[in-house]
């Protein structure tokens, strides 16, 4: 799968958090398109695309989500959605839709595609890609008031995050959040997840390596993110999770 990668790029720029979840509405957090490879119109790959995401649409809000191929070689795509794994049967059902819509309008001809929103993420591309960890699409958020120690509170972050990546081991969602103590009134949340193509270990694996990049771009921040293809992380001193 080939996408255009702008991690390096997003890393310098201030996304700020201080918007919550609930004021974000349907908007894309971000999306890639692949280049160059491209379809015709009303070929034998969009019809495979089309069916493809219309499964989609059905599978992924039943168990938070779906995974499939459409089609034959040359013309075979494959694709999934995730949704967050505390999002409602009904949120994930419209972010799905939504993301479906969205992309094509983005990437209207490109074989390969991944766009997130807040309550989940579709990719599909024309290369199977099921049960390995996508390297290439990466983006970055993190809220651009900064704590006032620091040191002790990049440790406890990644010590939360790292407990929560080996807590997902052990869930079939591959998702899992908590919260840690960080002073009488300061409290860490956080959350991890993957797509639930890959295996456990794989999983662990994915996570480990971007909570890895902490605090590179998260130094002292007061919450962040790292979403990717395969897996995500997020932190924030407030409760962004639905109960």
């Amino acid at each position: 799968m080939s996408f255009s990668n702008f991690a390096s790029f997003l890393c310098l720029l201030a996304f700020s958090l201080l918007v919550h979840t609930g004021l974000i509405g349907a908007d894309p957090l971000y999306h890639f398109c692949s280049t160059p490879e491209n379809f015709t119109a009303n070929g034998p790959y969009e019809s495979n695309l089309n069916k493809l995401t219309s499964y989609l649409y059905y599978q992924a809000p039943r168990k938070g989500f779906g995974l499939c191929s459409k089609g034959h070689k040359p013309d075979q795509a494959y694709g999934l959605a995730l949704c967050r794994g505390d999002a409602s049967t009904s949120d994930c059902k419209t972010c799905v839709v939504e993301a479906g819509g969205e992309i094509r309008k983005r990437c209207p001809y490109n074989k390969a595609a991944i766009i997130w929103y807040d309550n989940c993420l579709l990719k599909y591309s024309n290369n199977g890609f099921f049960g390995q960890i996508d390297y290439r699409n990466k983006f970055y958020l993190w809220n651009v008031k900064v704590v006032r120690e620091p040191v002790t509170f990049n440790g406890k972050t990644k010590e939360l995050l790292t407990q929560l990546a080996n807590k997902v081991q052990a869930t079939p969602k591959l998702y899992a959040t908590g919260v840690m103590e960080l002073g009488e009134s300061t409290k860490i949340y956080g959350l991890v997840q993957c797509t639930r193509d890959l295996s456990s270990a794989v999983c662990k694996k994915c996570l480990d390596g971007i909570i890895g990049e902490l605090p590179s771009c998260y130094d002292g921040k007061e919450g962040g993110r790292v979403i990717g293809g395969s897996c995500n992380f997020r932190y924030e001193i407030y409760p962004f999770v639905n109960a």
